[in-house]
Formats: structure tokens, C-alpha cells, sequence
């Protein structure tokens, strides 16, 4: 079965609120099984728009994925990131 994914940009505007996002997602990454391939760290965008952070998240398939997401755990997240931060949220299958 294929794995789902998050690919998320993120452009954080509140660095000092931005933890509180991190620690809220943290039940929902958990109950999804969530295993993160890229958060954060160096990249080169040669081509099109970039953001200043960049995370690849792996579920077990596409609905783990689309669950988590609609979770009320991540929902609670996601308003606080959405207030600290603008991103660009993908949830894809892959192969």
C-alpha cells in the first residue's frame, strides 16, 4: 500500500509563539505514527518560490495522512501555526 505524506513550506513570522505549535502537534504525530524525513535544515531551491523551512512527514498511507490533518489533536495545532507562521501544506500519496 502506498505511504501518505505531508510536504509542507513554512515561512515562520512568530518565532517566540511558533514551540507552542510544535509541542500541540506533537499528540497527533504520535496517535498517527508520524515519521518525520526532513524538518528543517539546508536546502537549495533552484527553481520557484521557497520558504524558509521545509518538512517531509511519512504516514503508514494517504488516509493516516488526511486523518491526522482533520485530527482535533492537529486542528488545535494548526490554528496555533497558522497564526505564526504561512505555509504551503501538500498531502500526497507516494509510492
Amino acid at each position: 500500500m502506498p505511504k501518505g505524506y505531508w510536504i509542507v513550506r513554512v515561512s515562520v513570522h512568530n518565532s517566540d509563539e511558533y514551540p507552542e505549535y510544535l509541542a500541540a502537534a506533537r499528540e497527533a504525530f504520535e496517535r498517527f505514527d508520524a515519521k518525520f524525513h526532513v524538518r528543517g535544515g539546508r536546502y537549495v531551491a533552484p527553481e520557484g518560490a521557497s520558504r524558509d523551512r521545509n518538512v517531509v512527514v511519512e504516514f503508514k498511507d494517504f488516509d493516516t495522512a488526511l486523518a491526522c490533518y482533520d485530527s482535533l489533536e492537529y486542528r488545535a495545532a494548526r490554528a496555533i501555526r497558522q497564526a505564526n507562521a504561512d505555509a504551503d501544506f501538500l498531502i500526497a500519496e507516494g509510492v
